[in-house]
């Protein structure tokens, strides 16, 4: 896969208006905008707007943004296949998930809102679930 330029700097914070609130952009190139994202301690809930900014169907470049503690990856993960694209790759009521987007496609947009507690008791992630994305499309969530 050959490298673009919106895949060539991965910011490992982000910035916004409303420091609950983030940014994250997904790509054609299968990146995320952001490989980590700071929270700040005083927000109880966070709200990440997630956004498609290549051109590829979700059939195709599908993007979403799964957020579950780093122990239960690896599950989630599997889960989310086995569910398939009628779930858009994430298992209906797993408890292990703590939020999730819909299933992107290119140009389309979704936010997620979700308590900040269980943040601050083991490390958490975010992902992208949609098949062979999870590698490069994931990073930290930590509380500052």
């Amino acid at each position: 896969m050959a490298s673009s330029p919106e895949a060539a700097s991965t910011p490992t914070s982000h910035t916004s208006q409303n420091d609950c609130e983030i940014a994250l952009n997904g790509t054609d190139a299968m990146q995320f905008s952001l490989k980590q994202i700071e929270i700040p301690a005083h927000c109880t809930q966070a709200t990440i707007h997630l956004s498609h900014t290549g051109k590829l169907p979700k059939t195709a470049m599908g993007h979403n943004v799964v957020i579950t503690s780093q122990a239960h990856l690896r599950g989630v993960l599997s889960d989310g296949l086995q569910a398939g694209k009628e779930h858009e790759f994430v298992k209906p009521n797993d408890e292990r998930v703590l939020a999730h987007s819909k299933l992107l496609g290119g140009g389309e947009s979704d936010s997620i809102t979700f308590d900040t507690a269980l943040l601050k008791t083991e490390p958490y992630v975010f992902v992208c679930s949609f098949p062979g994305h999870s590698g490069p499309m994931r990073g930290t969530i930590v509380i500052q």
